[in-house]
């Protein structure tokens, strides 16, 4: 069972990302802030659910949240900043996004930059732990997923509908053969093996 709260005292937003190990594509940050007493039997870290549960869970998601906000921020801009700072930039312009101010912010992974006058707490494998956290993971996910099939649309050749950027073989193989899109992080290092 996921925990419902943090600290009952205070409003918190659950933020996550997705898209952070990918050789293309933007990376997503979400941040939820869930209802008193929200809860789904499916509601986990994405990556332990089907595409099909998560894609049935994102409405319900958007529909029942007090407050959320998804947003992507650019290979380009990735390149500049790195992937770990343009993660936390990504979650910073998710939380000046939300309709509701949040007292807290739950933040999943270790690392974080403090958000103005907002308290935060890091937690390991907080998508597992935590419903708004995880609600954070499946909208970032599901939200990057939509985008790598609208890419993959327009550069087929890298299987982006398969592997959603992510560094598999058949994308080395494509990069290595036909050299890099728009939508490829420069700074990544990539071996074929």
């Amino acid at each position: 069972m996921l925990k419902a709260r943090w600290s009952k005292q205070f409003i918190e937003a659950g933020c996550d990302e997705a898209g952070r190990g990918c050789l293309a594509g933007p990376v997503f940050a979400s941040a939820v802030i869930l209802p008193e007493g929200f809860s789904h039997p499916w509601l986990n870290d994405s990556k332990q659910l089907t595409e099909k549960q998560r894609e049935e869970l994102r409405p319900i998601i958007e529909k029942e949240a007090v407050a959320w906000a998804v947003t992507a921020v650019s290979p380009q801009e990735i390149d500049q900043i790195n992937i770990l700072n343009a993660s936390i930039i990504g979650m910073h312009r998710c939380v000046d996004q939300l309709k509701v101010k949040p007292e807290l912010l739950l933040i999943d992974g270790n690392r974080f930059k403090p958000y103005w006058g907002i308290p935060h707490q890091c937690i390991v494998k907080g998508d597992s732990l935590f419903r708004s956290i995880a609600a954070a993971s499946i909208l970032a996910k599901t939200h990057r997923d939509e985008c790598m099939m609208q890419l993959d649309s327009l550069f087929p050749e890298y299987g982006w509908k398969e592997n959603k950027g992510y560094p598999t073989l058949q994308h080395k193989k494509a990069i290595a053969a036909m050299g890099v899109t728009p939508h490829h992080r420069l700074t990544f290092k990539m071996s074929i093996t």
